[in-house]
């Protein structure tokens, strides 16, 4: 197959594409069915809510006391079918090996989707056109999509909102819906068409927001969250951070090439694996007396009663064996004379199922303490709400690391840094040494620390680190964030997630074995011609 640049197809009328490949039901049904072994038990979300102490003294009153809210959704259960587009940047900064593993990271993908999963692949340099219409991957999908990528050839030019405009022409499109839709963003360079504009302190800067269409940031309306992915050492970390926040979606950072393929696999066994979706918790207040004055959910929109007596949290959708923490912070008053136990909160959700699409409740006992007459001992609080804020107070200073280090403070970014891990060393669940998530966060903050410190290395990685730990924290989902130490991180990570990062590896160590002298080929190009010959 000759290496030349696949012309974009017909520009469709009315500016949206209409011509996406209609579902297979039969193909989605199996896809939902197969493989699925959870016990019956096994299939609703798991609710609770953990006092942060389990007493209070009957005289006293408590400003803030800490409910942790934690929501999980169901393991092994069925998957819905996948509507994707992936837009992909192949401005001239792409050419040579850059290219060449995101077209191993893309055949890695295509082989991943199933019968009833669609796929439509996009590419954008100082314009946009789309390879692909929104196509099943059977085999000749599969086919027809490797051989759309293995002829991209890099141009001249970056224009990430033209990009994003095609693929949101495919996705507001849409004849025929899966039940799960999401949009990978790829891009190693600068936006080169997005202007400055006036901010209201009279500097001039660019207004990210103004690369995503509007159809993907109205959150009654937007048909998908935006994963972006930042390519290298010269990508826009702050527009690629700031396309997916917009959107709902999470920002990796990709500083070495070779483990594109390995972010790519992190993102696509969350999105195989979707669980639940339209999540939505309620908060309702108990004893007369009791009210929520703050509710600390990162990017997860929330609303308190203006009385106190309510609050909800939209969570949205989750992958399989997905949890998510949320503190609750609520005034407690002092208890009556004869008051034994204060109920403090009821919490509840409704959400939808994904392979189904039947809706569904689940309510957490009541979170009650407990209220002596006389208070001898005040027990510590409880170490799971200790550690979630731990993390929250961690994720809050490395945002303030990010305004420091961007305001040219580098010395004082990382001071913050060094001194927020002092803390978490101190803590009661960083002390233990065995917490998983305080060790996570103990080398997130010591290798923030070292990136920010140096304004080169600030500017090369450190700010792009920066900004993937705070969409990682804000979401509470992995992202792809290359530490000192090389290692992959698992905070956040899916047992799911896992699986497919170490099938991109098995077959990354299989393509290096067969690439060996006397081994038998496998680069792109000829394995696209191999499928394009068995599928035509």
């Amino acid at each position: 197959m000759p290496d030349t640049k696949v012309p974009p197809l017909a520009a469709p009328p009315a500016g949206v594409y209409q011509d996406d490949e209609p579902l297979d039901r039969h193909q989605a049904a199996a896809a939902a069915s197969a493989g699925v072994q959870a016990p019956a038990a096994n299939v609703g979300m798991v609710l609770t809510a953990q006092c942060e102490f389990p007493v209070l003294g009957r005289g006293a009153s408590r400003d803030r006391f800490a409910v942790l809210v934690h929501s999980k959704a169901p393991a092994d259960v069925a998957r819905a079918p996948l509507d994707l587009v992936t837009v992909l940047d192949v401005s001239r900064s792409m050419q040579g090996p850059k290219l060449e593993l995101l077209k191993q990271a893309m055949c890695f993908v295509v082989d991943q989707l199933g019968p009833a999963d669609r796929l439509s692949v996009v590419a954008f340099s100082c314009s946009a056109w789309r390879l692909t219409r929104l196509a099943r991957m059977s085999d000749a999908g599969k086919a027809a999509a490797k051989s759309a990528v293995g002829a991209l050839v890099p141009t001249s030019g970056t224009n990430i909102g033209y990009g994003l405009r095609v693929g949101a022409q495919v996705l507001y499109g849409r004849r025929h819906k899966n039940v799960v839709a999401s949009m990978i963003l790829l891009s190693d360079g600068q936006d080169m068409y997005l202007r400055p504009s006036p901010q209201p302190n009279g500097a001039m800067s660019k207004s990210y927001i103004n690369l995503v269409p509007p159809s993907l940031t109205h959150a009654g309306s937007r048909p998908a969250p935006i994963h972006t992915f930042g390519f290298g050492a010269d990508h826009d970390a702050a527009a690629m951070h700031a396309i997916a926040e917009a959107t709902g979606g999470t920002f990796s950072f990709i500083h070495d090439h070779a483990a594109i393929q390995d972010a790519f696999a992190r993102c696509i066994g969350g999105l195989l694996s979707v669980a639940v979706q339209e999540a939505r918790i309620a908060v309702t207040c108990l004893h007369r007396g009791v009210q929520v004055q703050e509710v600390k959910s990162g990017s997860y929109a929330n609303t308190v009663a203006a009385d106190g007596r309510a609050a909800s949290i939209d969570v949205g959708e989750l992958y399989d064996d997905e949890g998510r923490h949320f503190l609750v912070l609520v005034y407690v008053p002092r208890a009556r004379s004869t008051e034994e136990v204060t109920r403090l909160i009821k919490v509840s959700c409704t959400y939808r199922i994904a392979a189904t699409g039947q809706m569904a409740h689940v309510a957490a006992p009541a979170a009650v303490i407990q209220r002596p007459l006389e208070l001898t001992y005040m027990p510590p609080p409880a170490i799971e709400v200790e550690r979630e804020r731990v993390r929250l107070a961690a994720a809050e200073d490395i945002a303030t690391a990010r305004v420091a280090a961007d305001g040219g403070q580098h010395a004082g970014a990382a001071q913050i840094l060094n001194s927020r891990l002092r803390e978490v060393e101190r803590s009661a669940p960083g002390a233990a040494g065995d917490d998983p998530t305080c060790e996570a966060l103990k080398e997130e903050l010591r290798d923030l620390s070292a990136r920010v410190g140096d304004r080169q290395e600030y500017q090369q990685t450190g700010r792009a680190c920066l900004l993937a730990g705070m969409s990682s924290h804000a979401q509470q989902r992995a992202t792809g964030v290359e530490t000192a130490s090389k290692t992959t991180p698992r905070a956040y990570l899916t047992p799911k997630m896992e699986e497919m990062v170490e099938t991109s590896r098995e077959s990354s160590r299989k393509r290096g074995s067969n690439q060996q002298p006397g081994g038998r080929s496998m680069q792109v190009i000829k394995q696209v011609k191999q499928d394009l010959s068995e599928n035509f």
